[in-house]
């Protein structure tokens, strides 16, 4: 096989360090963090549960590509799931949504 001059690079504690030493990306990374912390709970859940994307769409009596799609959406602000559509994730996972407001930081 051809070598394809393709070289990964780690997203390790370092890179993250560098990464969020440039300009803007550390207030770009701090205005998404609640889509990140929602993101990573569902992510988080769907795998604690041992379940595929294929696995939620079933239970859930959707496609896997609507799945796929809804856990992207959470990185994007093309599209925000309805409380309806999070909370059939949930269950599909085995978990109760649940929504908190908290008091951010003076």
């Amino acid at each position: 096989m051809a070598e394809t001059g393709y070289k990964p690079v780690p997203h390790d504690a370092a890179f993250r360090k560098a990464l969020l030493a440039k300009p803007g990306v550390q207030k770009a990374f701090d205005d998404l963090e609640e889509e990140y912390t929602a993101l990573h709970a569902m992510l988080e859940a769907r795998q604690a549960a041992g379940l595929t994307q294929a696995d939620v769409a079933s239970r859930m009596g959707t496609t896997v590509s609507a799945v796929s799609r809804l856990e992207a959406s959470l990185r994007s602000e093309k599209h925000s799931p309805s409380f309806a559509t999070l909370r059939k994730y949930a269950q599909a996972c085995g978990k109760k949504l649940v929504i908190q407001m908290v008091r951010i930081a003076q």
